[in-house]
């Protein structure tokens, strides 16, 4: 991670990035390791305006099994991919499915109010629905699915995917 949200410490951003890609990598083969430096396959950034030609980056992530680009950007209103935020309590974050140039990112909306508690919006809880589709998966008609199209906060302390996510990504 590049850098990071205003709203939490770096380790607790760290600590929460960390739990979602568990969440997925528990389910299927996938393997994501950290590295301190070099280019890696899923590229992780929290950033501003024009983030996405900026790959001169100091820390990565390995995604190990998979063989796409995923940039994770810390994002404005406006920031690059023609699919601009709307501000606060509105669309949170959004992730494209794996593929070329774009494909797998994972933007986060800057102008929300990040926490690792049930108030305002958990980042755990966004992150570890933004890799479902980083990941391939769409939303899910299922209510009580990771993967439906509405914020749910949930605690990264006791979450277990559902079986409509589980069955989902391990189609894949």
């Amino acid at each position: 991670i590049f850098n990071y949200t205003p709203d939490l410490p770096p380790a607790e951003v760290d600590k929460a990035i960390q739990k979602a890609f568990r969440v997925w990598s528990e389910v299927t083969p996938l393997q994501f390791i950290r590295l301190q430096n070099g280019t890696a396959d899923m590229m992780i950034y929290f950033g501003g305006r024009g983030i996405l030609n900026s790959y001169n980056l100091q820390q990565t992530w390995l995604f190990i099994h998979v063989f796409f680009n995923i940039l994770y950007l810390w994002c404005h209103l406006e920031h690059g991919d023609f699919f601009p935020f709307d501000g606060p309590s509105g669309v949170l974050a959004h992730a494209f499915p794996p593929g070329d140039h774009i494909g797998g990112d994972i933007h986060f909306d800057d102008e929300e109010t990040w926490t690792v508690n049930v108030s305002d919006f958990n980042l755990f809880s966004v992150a570890v629905h933004e890799i479902g589709h980083s990941l391939g998966l769409d939303h899910s008609g299922n209510p009580q699915a990771l993967m439906f199209p509405f914020y749910t906060h949930f605690s990264s302390e006791v979450f277990t995917l559902p079986a409509d996510d589980v069955l989902g990504i391990q189609e894949l």
